[in-house]
Order: C-alpha cells, then structure tokens, then sequence
C-alpha cells in the first residue's frame, strides 16, 4: 500500500524544526562518537549495485550499510550512546564533564548510582547496554513478548538487567516508566510520549551522522531516500538532515514499515502522530511498533513525500537478493529491518502506477540504508537460508576479486 503526504514540502528546512533537529547537533554529536570502542573508526560502507539498479530499471542504486557500524550490528549504536552522555550531561551539569573522556568511562566512580532504564525490540537496547557499560552506570531493559531468547541474550552479554512481561511494544514502554518512576531511573527511549521529548530527540541527533557520511561518499546526487519506519526516529534523524542540506530541492523521502505495524502510515492519513492498526508483530523486529513518535512526527509530515507498507515475506525475499550478489555487486549481510526500504523500492518497482506516483524511473538514483546486519543470526539464517558468516565470507571473496 502506498499513500501520497498532503503535508509535505520542498521549501528551505523550516527554522522551528531546528529546534528539534539541526546538522549542527548531529556533526557534533559524531565528533564525541569518535571516542566510543563500539564503533568503527572508519565510515561505513556506500554500497553502488548496478546490477540491482539495471534490474530494478533504475540509474543507480547505493546501499548505506549501518551493519557494518559496530559490533552491535546495527543504526541504534548511533542513538542510544548520544543520548545517555547528553542526560549526563545536563545531570552532572556543574562539573564540567568531557563527553569523549565520559564515552572513554573516565568518570565511571561519579556515575556507578546512576541507573538507565528502556524497552526495546532488541537494538536499541543493546546500545544502550552497551553504552552503560562502557560509561559506567546501571541499565535495566524491558523486553515485550515478542522479543527473542536470542536477543534477549546480546543485551545481558553487555551486563544489563533484563525484565521480561507479557504484550507488545507498547505495553514494554508503559512498563519501563513505571519502573523509573518507582525506583528513581531515569528512562533512555527512542520514542517519544506526552511530556518526554529531550531524551528521543537526543537519540534522533545521533542517526543524522549516518545523512552526513553519506553526503560525504556520494558522488552524485540521490533523487529518492527509502527510510525505515519504526517510531520514525531513524527517519526523521536522516532525512531532517538531508532536508537542512539540501533545502528545496531534496530528494523524495519515501518511508516503508510493516503492514502489521503501519503507525506512521496511519499517521500521515490521520495528520497527526497515532497508532498502528494491525497486530503489530513482524519478522522486522526492530520496526514492529504500535505507535508513532510524536516528536519524530513533527519532522516527518513536513518532508515524508510518500508512506507505504511491505509484508514479511518482502521483507524476507529482499533480505535474501542482497545476500546473493552478482557480478558486479557485493553479497550483503543485511537483517530483517535493515532489508525493508530495498523491498520497498522493489515493491514500487513491479507496480508501474505507484511508480510514476513516486517519480521512479531510468534516470532514478536511490539510496536505501541498511540499518541492521545478522542481530539474530538463527533468525537470519532461517529466513536466508545460509548464515551470516557464509555471506560475509564470499562478500570478502568479492571485494579481493574486484581489487584484483
């Protein structure tokens, strides 16, 4: 399903929404980063397929590959870092902290009675964990029904607590206030909820480093960015940057979330932050969300051209043309998430109607990020039906036969 945003503009990044995202936040926000041991030293890599590209009846296509960013496998080490060392900031606002030295742990003593707590559909917790860790402080994470034993045990690997209830997502986000408001935690979310919006647009501050790599490596400009849907923090974090870059002529934003957990798509009928109507579980673990980020909303109907739904089974037939490759492009390791804005891309492509609807055609440069590799490898094996590993190595073999 595909529906046209009424809201949407292609005039200059409005100044009231750079108050909530700005490409000044973001650039300082990879600087502290910079100091993180999570983290690659290096950009991630700006996969060009051209095989994919002269399949699809495109000009180009290029693959922003956020699974290669960190041992944590996915986007969320971006957010979760940023935002728990901007809290400490403003909590331990008299003494003067260095956000690298506080990445680096230099002040875990000062920080040992501090606890973090958040529900996750597994990455953001992971990150978050890891964060904590590393800083020095506390982590307790909630996990909803849904959330597998597997990555139930990547977030305890980093020493957080886990608190495992009955229900979906949402139910997981009510449940990890209470126990803040109990015990005195604070929460580190990536979605916003009435009266809880510095912490999410900390962590969406942290996503547009992903928009600033890119514009580094492209060569040419995009003409449409696919996004993952989620809350939207991913989405408003990318494209809120690529709008304050590029002012009136951005490319076409076009965002793809579940059929099941359609809440931004909902959002954009309705013309205001809301929920999903479906049951909301979906192999795209990390974008099985039940409501809207209203935060995130107020940058996503200004610039979101276009919203459309995927079925698991997209999501899964896209996950497994990555990991093939070709010729000419690399086999990619990339998760059940990470592989919904190529399915959706394909997805426009076999309906010529939703395609003239979007501008696609031969002289069409597209980007769509990978925001996530292998983060289950049982689950990606089962749905590709060769491992994590298997693809990586022959991606390895594919890159020493180009160079040579």
């Amino acid at each position: 399903m595909l529906i046209a945003n009424p809201r949407a503009t292609c005039a200059a990044y409005p100044s009231s929404l750079q108050t909530i995202l700005n490409v000044r936040a973001a650039d300082e926000s990879g600087a502290w980063l910079s100091s993180w041991g999570q983290l690659s030293r290096s950009a991630t890599p700006l996969w060009d397929l051209p095989d994919a590209a002269s399949a699809l009846g495109i000009a180009r296509l290029s693959v922003k590959d956020e699974g290669l960013r960190s041992p944590l496998g996915s986007f969320k080490a971006l957010g979760a870092p940023i935002a728990l060392t901007r809290l400490i900031l403003r909590l331990w606002h008299t003494h003067e902290l260095n956000p690298q030295r506080l990445l680096r742990g230099d002040y875990a003593d000062l920080l040992a009675s501090l606890t973090v707590i958040s529900a996750t559909d597994g990455n953001h917790g992971k990150a978050l964990a890891a964060a904590a860790r590393d800083i020095g402080c506390q982590c307790v994470i909630v996990l909803h029904a849904n959330v597998s034993r597997e990555r139930q045990d990547a977030i305890a690997h980093y020493g957080a607590r886990i608190v495992r209830i009955e229900g979906d997502y949402d139910a997981s986000v009510e449940h990890a206030a209470t126990l803040a408001a109990d015990n005195q935690w604070h929460v580190v979310s990536d979605t916003s909820y009435e009266g809880y919006e510095t912490i999410p647009r900390d962590v969406m501050q942290g996503y547009g480093v992903i928009a600033a790599e890119t514009l580094s490596q492209l060569d040419s400009p995009v003409t449409h960015v696919f996004l993952q849907g989620g809350v939207g923090g991913l989405a408003a974090g990318v494209a809120s940057y690529l709008w304050e870059h590029f002012g009136a002529q951005r490319p076409q934003f076009i965002v793809v979330e579940p059929q099941q957990a359609d809440c931004l798509y909902q959002s954009a009928m309705a013309g205001r932050a809301t929920r999903a109507t479906g049951s909301v579980d979906s192999v795209m673990a990390g974008l099985a969300c039940g409501e809207a980020s209203p935060l995130a909303w107020k940058i996503l109907e200004g610039c979101i051209d276009h919203f459309m739904t995927i079925s698991d089974d997209d999501a899964v037939a896209a996950m497994r043309a990555l990991a093939a490759g070709s010729e000419r492009d690399a086999p990619l390791v990339v998760g059940e998430s990470g592989a919904a804005g190529f399915a959706g891309l394909s997805e426009l492509i076999r309906n010529p109607e939703f395609s003239l609807q979007v501008g696609l055609g031969s002289a069409s440069h597209v980007l769509v990020i990978n925001t996530e590799g292998a983060t289950a490898p049982g689950v990606y094996e089962a749905l590709v039906g060769e491992s994590a590993i298997s693809v990586g190595t022959r991606q390895a073999a594919w890159m020493n036969a180009i160079e040579h």
